[in-house]
């Protein structure tokens, strides 16, 4: 075995001198990695844009993590970079163009900051898609340590995850349990005596998907990891799109 590992190691030493002395190939250069928050010429950067008075107009690149359904000539997308996150909403779209708006994508959105009940985004935007040969799609963060602090807006719009969650009553269709199969699922869980509401965006994930269908059969006392985008509505209400059941 040692006589094996010699050969192999002078074997391998005269490979190296062979390439050193020009007569191997040259390997190939690392190609450089992407800087995933380099900004256009005339884009605000993440802080720029968090900074911005509501109202005014703010131009954002960010990587589409996911996008609702196409209506009407519009479309809202939730869209990330590795500073922050943006919630467009409504952005004037064609049916055709909605269909290059997978995660990873990075576009370029002007539009108007709004504040609604909370929530902060991007309204009435155009967008265009830039054209680079990389993609970026982000990994949850579990934010379920901080639930209950103020912590937790610094990462609004945000795909994070929720830990052994415990579901504490069953699901309603609207906020109100006034509707029906294939409206907004409402559903409450909790963690450490604090209960949250959390909501299946049926324009997002609805009827037929995984997370439709699994939220709608959960029960009380269930325990649950949740992944989804960090918004607001009166308070934190992330618009869900996995769960598992623990």
């Amino acid at each position: 075995m040692k006589k094996f590992l010699a050969i192999l190691l002078t074997l391998a030493m005269c490979f190296a001198l062979a390439a050193c002395s020009g007569g191997g190939q040259q390997p190939e250069p690392e190609p450089e990695a992407p800087d995933l928050n380099a900004k256009s010429e005339g884009v605000m950067t993440y802080e720029e844009y968090a900074a911005a008075d509501i109202g005014s107009e703010v131009t954002i690149e960010g990587y589409v993590q996911a996008a609702a359904s196409w209506w009407n000539d519009q479309i809202s997308v939730y869209a990330q970079d590795l500073t922050g996150a943006y919630y467009i909403e409504d952005m004037a779209c064609t049916e055709e163009e909605s269909e290059g708006l997978v995660p990873g994508k990075l576009i370029k959105v002007t539009g108007t900051k709004f504040e609604r009940d909370g929530e902060i985004g991007i309204s009435g935007g155009t967008f265009e898609p830039a054209e680079v040969d990389y993609e970026y799609i982000a990994l949850p963060l579990d934010v379920t340590a901080i639930l209950d602090t103020d912590e937790m807006i610094k990462y609004q719009n945000m795909y994070v995850r929720f830990s052994g969650m415990e579901v504490t009553g069953e699901p309603v269709f609207k906020w109100d349990g006034s509707g029906e199969n294939g409206d907004d699922i409402y559903f409450q869980v909790g963690k450490d005596d604090q209960v949250f509401t959390f909501m299946v965006k049926s324009d997002l994930t609805g009827t037929g998907t995984d997370v439709y269908e699994g939220v709608k059969k959960l029960k009380a006392g269930d325990i649950v990891d949740l992944e989804g985008f960090c918004c607001w509505f009166d308070g934190l209400t992330p618009h869900i799109t996995s769960v598992t059941m623990k």
